[in-house]
């Protein structure tokens, strides 16, 4: 069921630093594309969505994030931002991932029932994974999200599948000729915070919810310098 929650998102996993409210069915949302200055800009964006939803942080229910993959920083940035809220204001954690969070805004604005979302996770790599729409509209993995080459790339779409993310804009001709079918992507969607808000809503009805200290990043890549060495699929 449906409840009314007041929930704060914050994304800044990738190039792009945005984020979000959602009072009850609102979404009220601030997004740029600013690499390298995230660290500056999420507060007082998470400050300003707040202003603009006449919410302050003690009338929250809930705070989420894009946990990754994406860059470590930004990841990492995330991850801290929202245990310090969290704690300070004893709220529940929605820790979202960045590829589902790319593939429902897809999702919304295409329609399409099945996305392969792919981030550029430099290091001639990407960070990728599939996800297919559920009778609700919410988008679920299949399979596993992975860093892996784009020469390596393996995994069984359907027809009206759709590409999103930034890996596409790097490794189109590539990722293209590893799947069955020659597919329409969008490269230059970034993840947003309304959609990371979107999830966390949803997961949170699901009982999805985690403390603070449990809030933890995903970077899929252990180490940064490790080479990969062995072949994967998706």
């Amino acid at each position: 069921m449906t409840q009314h929650m007041n929930l704060l998102a914050l994304e800044t996993a990738t190039e792009c630093c945005s984020a979000a409210l959602l009072v009850g069915d609102e979404i009220f949302s601030v997004s740029e594309l600013a690499p390298r200055r995230h660290n500056e800009l999420i507060l007082p964006m998470c400050e300003q969505v707040l202003a603009q939803g006449q919410t302050s942080l003690s009338q929250l229910d809930a705070i989420a994030f894009g946990r990754g993959p994406g860059a470590f920083t930004g990841v990492r940035l995330a991850a801290s931002v929202t245990q310090g809220i969290a704690l300070a204001q004893e709220l529940p954690v929605l820790p979202v991932s960045t590829l589902a969070a790319l593939a429902q805004a897809v999702v919304q604005s295409l329609n399409s029932n099945q996305v392969f979302s792919c981030i550029d996770a430099r290091m001639q790599e990407v960070y990728c994974g599939l996800f297919e729409q559920d009778k609700n509209g919410f988008m679920h993995v299949v399979g596993e999200e992975v860093v892996i080459r784009p020469s390596l790339i393996n995994t069984n779409i359907d027809l009206d599948c759709v590409g999103v993310g930034s890996g596409w804009k790097a490794y189109a001709d590539l990722i293209l000729s590893k799947l069955p079918y020659k597919i329409q992507f969008k490269a230059d969607a970034f993840p947003q915070a309304e959609h990371v808000a979107i999830l966390a809503k949803h997961n949170f009805e699901s009982g999805n919810a985690v403390t603070a200290l449990q809030a933890l990043p995903v970077y899929l890549r252990d180490n940064v310098a490790e080479k990969p060495t062995s072949k994967k699929t998706v």
